[in-house]
């Protein structure tokens, strides 16, 4: 039952417009409430962000009311609490707010409170003749399936997944190499149930687009009215000698890959590991690794992430990552993987072109992803892009395919944040599939909605926490760099001309979530303003959006 609590060293709710501000709750250990006032009117909500707890008075709030969270772009409807934008799943509780006797009180439970978030209002009995089924268990997949129901859908939803698993958390295992499932997946079994969500572990073998039927491995077929394609990627493999048939060589893309890994490094650990390519995952499963083990990253640019973010910020990544005792071969081509004089199955070193070789207990390749269209190569009823990926509308709509939506890594869209102009772009980030999934939820269940305006946000460890925003479709030619960045401390800008098209920023929060806000509504400072000196976070946040 609501009770009602004093918020400490609070006389008056005497908030600004725009201003936020962290309060503690009299009479519970721990217990903080957010305020924010937006229209003359003064919000109670839970202090921290749903997605991984970032204190929220951290974040950025608009004039309509978005709180933006700095740390991953999470982003909450202070009027309702509810989410607006991935990665978060649970909206924020809300709480009555008001003065009495010469002080503050709000009015709630303390468990909610404590928790700093509520349970999402899905559970429902599924009706009708409407069946919807998605295929793959990722980010877009539980994007999709939770917006359905908290949109009111009350249809029949079916995940398809050929992962051992419930949808998870995918970024903790590059970053963390977590092997427990239990400690990644979103959502319980239970939750599933309760909101009339099926949950299939099968592979999907192909569609009938005519039938409207999926068909699976193991010769069941699913008939759909609606079809979300969120199959997510396949990791790369290296077609060079040694690395398909020598063991201990992995990919890295599932829970099953992380138990694999582990084993191999065993708790001894003391492993020399090399890992080919130094782009994000690449990187990620380094840094994660560092500790107690010998390892070597290969890359073929002169830095890390050159291509992405260009080689005076790679380097700082680099760097960074040496601290924990990496090593690196840069600007390298790698030749063969050699097996172990040990064990003539087993790695035992990984030769490179310049004549190099490098000590190997184990390989990991992180060398990219394509997009996992498998079960789509030969059917005539869709045409697939020169990468395996799928065309679609600023819906996530298929064109040649009404009702039937791709999102996350397989699909290719319609890119309108600055400097995009429409242009066609594949992002593999795990909030843009979420917020795909989001949008595609929406329209299904109120087919009038517009499409969903987001910036693309990332994020990865290195060594340091690197928040990311925007997209380079068309690539980028000139980039502004503020702060200090012999620290790791800087905000990167990337521009195509004069126009700021991406932003990357380590310990200089919430420069990225409030570039993401700027960049929705047209507002960005020019590179020129921002290499004169100026600061993101003195810009006004207009209310109109214009993406």
């Amino acid at each position: 039952m609501a009770q009602e609590y004093k918020l400490k060293g609070l006389s008056a709710l005497d908030l600004k417009n725009g201003e936020k501000r962290e309060v503690e709750v009299d009479g519970i250990e721990n217990g903080k409430v957010l305020l924010a006032r937006v229209g003359n009117t003064t919000h109670a909500m839970s202090s921290n962000c749903t997605h991984y707890g970032a204190p929220l008075k951290l974040g950025v709030l608009t004039p309509e009311g978005r709180l933006t969270c700095a740390w991953h772009g999470a982003c909450f409807n202070v009027g309702t609490g509810d989410v607006e934008d991935a990665p978060a799943l649970d909206p924020l509780a809300k709480f009555e707010v008001y003065e009495k006797s010469g002080a503050v009180y709000i009015k709630g439970e303390e468990a909610t409170i404590k928790a700093s978030r509520r349970n999402p209002n899905v559970k429902c009995t599924a009706q009708g003749q409407e069946k919807v089924v998605v295929v793959g268990g990722g980010s877009g997949a539980i994007g999709a399936v939770q917006a359905l129901r908290e949109q009111g859908f009350k249809g029949d939803v079916t995940i398809i997944s050929k992962e051992p698993n419930l949808p998870l958390d995918r970024t903790k295992l590059s970053k963390a190499l977590i092997a427990d499932k239990s400690k990644l997946e979103w959502r319980s079994q239970d939750w599933y149930d309760s909101s009339s969500i099926a949950t299939i572990s099968d592979e999907v073998s192909g569609i009938d687009f005519n039938s409207k039927s999926v068909s699976a491995r193991s010769g069941k077929s699913f008939p759909y009215t609606k079809l979300i394609l969120a199959s997510g990627g396949t990791p790369k493999a290296l077609p060079l000698p040694g690395f398909k048939d020598l063991s201990n060589v992995f990919l890295l893309r599932t829970v099953p890959d992380v138990q694999a890994i582990l084993g191999a490094v065993g708790e001894e650990k003391g492993r020399n590991v090399v890992v080919i390519g130094s782009s994000f995952i690449g990187m990620e499963v380094a840094n994660a690794l560092s500790s107690n083990n010998t390892v070597t990253v290969v890359g073929m640019e002169s830095a890390p992430l050159e291509r992405v973010m260009g080689s005076e910020v790679g380097k700082i990544f680099q760097k960074l990552i040496s601290k924990s005792g990496v090593k690196f071969h840069m600007g390298a081509s790698v030749d063969s993987a050699q097996p172990s004089t040990q064990d003539q199955s087993k790695v035992g070193s990984v030769s490179l072109k310049d004549g190099t070789s490098l000590p190997a207990d184990l390989v990991i390749l992180g060398v990219g992803v394509s997009p996992a269209t498998e079960y789509l190569q030969n059917n005539s009823a869709i045409q697939l892009e020169k990468d395996g990926s799928i065309k679609t509308n600023e819906f996530f709509e298929v064109e040649s395919q009404p009702g039937v939506y791709a999102i996350g890594d397989i699909a290719t869209y319609p890119y309108h944040g600055p400097g995009g102009n429409g242009s066609l772009t594949r992002i593999e980030h795990w909030n843009v599939a979420q917020n795909a999934g989001r949008s595609v939820a929406a329209r299904i269940a109120k087919p009038s909605v517009a499409p969903k305006p987001f910036i693309p946000i990332f994020w990865s460890a290195l060594g340091s926490q690197l928040r990311y925003c925007g997209n380079t479709p068309n690539g980028w030619d000139d980039m502004v760099l503020q702060g200090q960045p012999d620290e790791a401390k800087f905000a990167a800008f990337y521009g195509k001309g004069d126009t700021v098209v991406a932003v990357a920023s380590m310990q200089m929060d919430p420069v990225m979530s409030q570039s993401a806000e700027l960049m929705r509504r047209g507002n960005m400072p020019s590179l020129n303003d921002l290499r004169q000196g100026k600061s993101v976070l003195d810009e006004g946040l207009p209310s109109e959006v214009k993406i």
